[in-house]
């Protein structure tokens, strides 16, 4: 009976610390802290060295928990990734994601060296435990903040903290095999390098196309699916894990390749990935926690300090420097990424393999990495929004969006039903206008259902349900929340071939010899970009108006308010592509046969 107490106990005391990291966040929050730091504070004080005086030293299950999580993070993360946002950057991503961690590495080792005094391989392995960013890290602050990045910087950090963690935690295996066996050979690790690359994108790729085939094709019971995706999900990790590739590239890649392919519950598969991500990191911090010493902490957090200063100030920055020098980034995009590089539990998870084989000095790079991840959170994550202010790299805040319902519909995977409520200020309602790709279906208004021909006019308080491509489902937003005030047109703007957004198809029909019907006569310029855009419009989008081309030349309140006009007499010279760019064009062409994206 004291063995069965002693494992309820365990239960009791396991659920209650979860709970207390769930409901701290509501704190953390309302102050701006980083959750992530909530969580291990959590942690700390309820070990041995706090007041909970729980003793817990279990690296193994440390190191389980933590590969479980880490895989979670990084599918779910793929599964939001939409390949479009990334194609472009998918170049300076995967410099950074592997040029870019080993630099970090290599600069931050003779520091680590000369502060902890250790030997050379001992303080690259310090390097390459804090290299990498942390995904869960960085896109939590910076939704947590409301920050709206700009598209290519947005981009970009998505794509490298989600790829850079296969790296870092090959480089850190290999570094502790050499000191454990003491010796290694050059031709060994590119071989190791290229298998588990290589190896883990054929799993990712195939598990993820597989995945999708069982979803479409597997008529499972109403709410499995989810769960499904997950242990899937899992499935691909350990698959790839046991054949020498690296499990955490295959499970991303598997995420992109399901996030982009139209299945079965996805709205669903989302949600519960969301919710199982949110336990995962919150389990895992507060283990990490729980492993933490500060009595130990106390001889090692001197030099711990400093190398966690070389690493944000001298090493990140250097790095991410020389890593985008080839590519069109500004020095203020250049030093947001810099500063953007957080570390989070990849760093701490890393540290803890050092102790899972026994190496010494092993509790070492775990105090070490805690230290950094620490000063990172509580540092550069309390800065995050001033910084991108400060660089110009955030957009205006957008308002929130509407509360918006989806309902996959069985048996079709190419329309969903989608929901809002009406409001009297939102475009919807005061234009009447709607995509062209989305088609109202039925209306509900006080308790009764309604098609849209019974509901005309549409009045406030109704909430209505269209049918819409899953993958567009987010671009509706616009049209179902408030109308911000008109915004004036740059004068400095408007010129011969440049017009404002309020002007209709019709005028420009009567200048320009467009052919347009009468019902679009009577659209503004804005509304015929809001109506025929897959997505918000942005600055440089392009929409065809047979034979004029109109062009979005600055967007104010979330609408295009200044147009230009490509006439059909302009010429346009082709500008040959460089080297750097028909490979990469050839790149996203091959990934996109491969992956079917």
């Amino acid at each position: 009976m004291a063995s069965l107490d002693s494992v309820s106990l365990a239960i009791l005391l396991g659920a209650v610390l979860v709970m207390a990291g769930i409901l701290s966040s509501l704190l953390a929050l309302r102050f701006g802290a980083p959750l992530l730091l909530v969580f291990l504070l959590i942690g700390m004080l309820a070990g041995d060295s706090g007041p909970g005086q729980l003793r817990f030293d279990d690296v193994r299950t440390t190191y389980l928990v933590g590969s479980v999580a880490l895989a979670l993070i990084l599918f779910d993360g793929g599964l939001r990734t939409r390949f479009q946002s990334i194609r472009a950057v998918l170049a300076p991503s995967m410099v950074l994601a592997t040029v870019g961690v080993l630099l970090t590495a290599l600069i931050t080792a003779p520091f680590a060296r000369y502060v902890l005094d250790l030997n050379w391989t001992e303080s690259l392995l310090i390097g390459a435990v804090v290299a990498s960013t942390d995904a869960a890290a960085v896109f939590l602050l910076v939704h947590a903040q409301g920050l709206r990045l700009r598209p290519r910087v947005g981009a970009t950090l998505e794509a490298e903290s989600g790829t850079n963690d296969p790296f870092a935690v090959f480089l850190t295996l290999m570094l502790v095999e050499f000191i454990s066996l003491g010796q290694s050979s050059f031709t060994h690790i590119a071989v190791e390098f290229l298998r588990e690359s290589v190896l883990g994108a054929v799993v990712g790729v195939v598990g993820g196309r597989l995945v999708v085939m069982a979803l479409n094709r597997v008529a499972l019971p109403q709410g499995l699916h989810a769960p499904f995706v997950t242990t899937a999900a899992l499935v691909i990790f350990g698959a790839a894990q046991i054949a020498h590739a690296s499990g955490f590239l295959a499970v991303y890649l598997a995420g992109i390749i399901v996030g982009n392919r139209p299945t079965r519950a996805h709205n669903s598969v989302v949600t519960f990935l969301d919710a199982a991500t949110w336990l995962a990191q919150i389990v895992m911090f507060v283990l990490l926690g729980l492993l933490v010493s500060p009595q130990r902490l106390i001889s090692s957090i001197v030099p711990a300090v400093l190398v966690a200063l070389v690493l944000m100030l001298l090493a990140r920055p250097l790095a991410v420097f020389l890593c985008l020098a080839p590519f069109r980034f500004n020095w203020r995009e250049k030093l947001f990424i810099s500063w953007t590089g957080l570390r989070g539990a990849v760093a701490i998870f890393l540290a803890s393999i050092p102790m899972l084989v026994g190496l010494s000095n092993s509790y070492l790079y775990f105090d070490v990495a805690f230290v950094v991840v620490f000063i990172s959170l509580l540092l550069q994550g309390w800065t995050l929004a001033p910084a991108a202010r400060l660089l110009h790299v955030a957009l205006p805040r957008a308002d929130r969006g509407p509360r918006r319902v989806e309902l996959d519909l069985p048996g079709q995977l190419e329309q969903q039903l989608v929901g809002y409520p009406v409001r009297s200020k939102s475009l919807y309602f005061r234009r009447g206008l709607i995509p062209s790709w989305s088609k109202p279906t039925l209306v509900i208004r006080d308790e009764r259902i309604l098609s849209p021909l019974e509901a005309d006019p549409i009045a406030p308080g109704d909430y209505i349900y269209l049918l819409a491509p899953p993958e567009k489902a987010e671009a509706l937003d616009r049209f179902f929340v408030d109308m911000p005030p008109s915004t004036a047109p740059d004068p400095h703007l408007l010129g011969d071939f440049t017009v404002s957004g309020e002007h209709t198809l019709g005028e420009l029909a009567e200048i320009y010899g467009v052919a347009v019907g009468d019902e679009q006569a009577r659209l503004t310029l804005a509304d015929y970009f809001d109506i025929h855009l897959d997505h918000a419009p942005k600055e440089g989008a392009e929409l065809v108006l047979d034979p004029i081309v109109l062009v979005a030349r600055s967007i104010g309140g979330g609408r295009v308010n200044v147009i230009g006009l490509r006439l059909p007499e302009e010429e346009e010279v082709a500008v040959p592509l460089t080297r750097l760019q028909t490979f990469r064009r050839k790149l996203a062409e091959i990934w996109s046969q491969v992956a079917g994206v």
